[in-house]
């Protein structure tokens, strides 16, 4: 006869001693990514969770050139055993965990079995913290996952990922999620819509903005003059609205270049054909961190009108460095901006256009939204993020603080 291993409760905080001894992981497969905004969400949840005051631990993996019939094995298996080791590494110094190739596997894993990959740790019970919906999950611990925004399911013209593979894994996701953490209460309403979930499951943390003094002491790149220019960050993509932009930028009459920093993105081919066909638009392509905020801070301003966001990082990271924004009057962009930027319809190319006039012409209003922006941007910084995900993950362990025999979590 075959028995389940039931752990209580009071076995689970007894594994540990102690609740302030309870570790929390944080996996960093995206924190040596480059310019995307899931990477700069990893980079800031491990900041503030290595603040929080309990062990951190890194999850990572390694590596090795297996064969391909090795590599189809590993997938194939539903478990996975991590092992500890020390690291030094910039972002944190302490313990990781690491596992085989395993964020590649669980994703080959979950194609083949429709199942997520377990992950067995050398510790007997903690708070995983995922940055975005892997399908993984640690074994006998406590899971929470960031799902930073529903667009594949909302808006699936939109977005590069299969709205029915997306959907199959937040399916699973459910299962063994005891919180989803997301980052606006618009990106909140849309999964609690998309996936019909019980309301206490899903809690809006925000984002926390990194940056430093250093940040301030550059001065404009890419041989522009500060507030010569207006800028738009982020991937080139159909979301991000980049054709009703560049339209609306030269219909606006300003004499200021549009310059377009970031990368190329999903069916950037026709985008990037108008970009080269405009005179006053300029592309810089992908920018290393410090140089993206100098080309943020000395522009006249932001100009983000989105048609989908989960949070939206260029227009508080514009606000920080005081630069007016230009966003949309919808959803995430309207909620992260407040009162603090210019509220435009996206669809709406001459409202776009009258926008930026606002911005070229009135020193005042520029002036305004600069002085606002600094003082909403408060809200996103580090101490603010680090104080919500305390309370998630306090919130989190309450079921197991105490011994409670009608309550049995099997893992």
């Amino acid at each position: 006869m075959t028995y389940a291993v039931v752990y209580t409760p009071a076995m689970c905080l007894a594994a540990a001693m102690d609740g302030r001894d309870l570790p929390i992981c944080v996996d960093a497969r995206m924190v040596d990514k480059s310019g995307t905004g899931i990477t700069t969400y990893a980079r800031g949840l491990i900041a503030a969770a290595g603040a929080v005051g309990r062990p951190f631990l890194l999850l990572r993996a390694d590596h090795e050139a297996d064969s391909r019939s090795r590599k189809l094995l590993g997938a194939l298996s539903g478990e996975h055993a991590l092992r500890q080791c020390d690291t030094v590494r910039e972002e944190v110094a302490g313990e990781e965990l690491v596992g085989r190739d395993i964020f590649r596997r669980a994703h080959v894993h979950f194609t083949l079995r429709r199942r997520f990959l377990q992950l067995k740790p050398p510790r007997p019970f903690g708070i995983m913290h995922w940055t975005y919906p892997v399908p993984m999950r640690m074994a006998r611990w406590i899971n929470i996952y960031t799902v930073h925004d529903a667009i594949p399911l909302t808006q699936p013209d939109l977005s590069p990922i299969s709205s029915r593979r997306h959907r199959a894994v937040m399916r699973q996701l459910l299962l063994h999620a005891d919180r989803i953490v997301t980052v606006s209460q618009a990106a909140r309403k849309d999964i609690l819509s998309s996936l019909q979930v019980e309301e206490s499951l899903v809690v809006n943390c925000g984002q926390a903005v990194l940056g430093t003094a250093d940040e301030l002491k550059a001065g404009p790149p890419l041989g522009l003059e500060a507030g010569g220019y207006f800028v738009f960050c982020g991937a080139v993509e159909p979301r991000k609205n980049l054709a009703r932009l560049i339209e609306a930028h030269a219909r606006s009459g300003v004499d200021k270049v549009l310059v377009i920093a970031g990368p190329d993105g999903w069916r950037a081919a026709e985008i990037n054909r108008l970009i080269e066909s405009m005179p006053s638009v300029r592309r810089s392509g992908y920018l290393e961190r410090a140089e993206l905020l100098a080309l943020i801070r000395h522009a006249r301003g932001l100009l983000f009108p989105s048609l989908a966001e989960g949070f939206g990082l260029p227009v508080a990271e514009a606000m920080r460095l005081g630069t007016p924004v230009l966003t949309s009057s919808s959803g995430a962009l309207a909620e992260i901006a407040g009162d603090a930027a210019l509220l435009v319809d996206p669809t709406d190319i001459s409202a776009i256009a009258a926008g930026i006039r606002l911005l070229a012409f009135d020193d005042g209003i520029v002036a305004d939204l600069s002085s606002r922006g600094l003082i909403r941007a408060q809200r996103f910084l580090l101490p603010s993020f680090v104080e919500r995900l305390a309370t998630v993950y306090d919130e989190a362990l309450a079921p197991y603080s105490q011994p409670a025999p009608t309550r049995q979590r099997v893992r």
